[in-house]
């Protein structure tokens, strides 16, 4: 089982070698980061630079290519100005499953607002309702839709937040947070992702679509 820690320690030392203080923060994002990962998990790394141009992604690719389990990492980079400037309900998740490791993350990053959440969640919303009626009608994939329900709880996490004020990474707190449909909407997901769910396409879009039409009414602007 690979030890995150050492790996994470490994792989700041050679960004770090190949940047020195240009880099201005490393976070660890995912499965890995909230302590869930099983062993053929990705490793969702965040580095952010004083700035990223083409050169800088090459410098990046050399300086981590011998790492150990190389083929698992993935995760953002990008340049410090290029953050600060993005679209601020995109950061919403970003934001909060990201753990530091080298630097704050909320140094960098604008203050949060009540109205980015609450689009980050509609247009989530949106996204899935419109993914749950294009599969039905064209792609008829179970996978398609066990991938949508994943998505599915961070847009539970995001709506958590919005109505109780706390967000809950792992997925056995936010279960302990949620009532009703957004509670079968996690617990399908996990079944889903156990290979325990019986469930027929019908049913699992059902339930999904449903839940979506909820949030995109409920959320939507007034």
């Amino acid at each position: 089982m690979l030890d995150i820690n050492s790996w994470m320690n490994t792989y700041i030392a050679a960004v770090r070698a190949a940047f020195g203080d240009r880099v201005r923060y490393v976070g660890l994002q995912g499965s890995r980061g909230r302590g869930e990962a099983g062993p053929d998990s990705d490793i969702d790394v965040v580095c952010i630079l004083d700035a990223c141009a083409l050169q800088d992604l090459e410098t990046y690719r050399k300086a981590v290519q011998d790492l150990p389990d190389r083929d698992k990492l993935c995760g953002f980079v990008s340049g410090a100005a290029e953050l600060a400037a993005w679209d601020p309900a995109d950061l919403f998740q970003f934001r909060h499953d990201t753990a530091d490791w080298y630097g704050r993350l909320t140094d960098l990053l604008p203050p949060e607002r009540e109205e980015d959440v609450r689009r980050a969640l509609h247009t989530g919303a949106c996204g899935l309702y419109h993914l749950c009626c294009h599969n039905f009608l064209h792609g008829r994939s179970r996978e398609a839709v066990a991938e949508a329900y994943k998505s599915a709880v961070f847009l539970l996490q995001a709506k958590a937040y919005l109505e109780q004020g706390t967000y809950c990474r792992r997925r056995e707190d936010l279960a302990q947070r949620l009532t009703g449909r957004d509670l079968e909407i996690l617990q399908t997901a996990q079944a889903l992702k156990a290979g325990e769910c019986q469930e027929d396409l019908p049913a699992l879009t059902d339930r999904l679509l449903a839940w979506c039409r909820d949030v995109i009414c409920r959320y939507g602007p007034a």
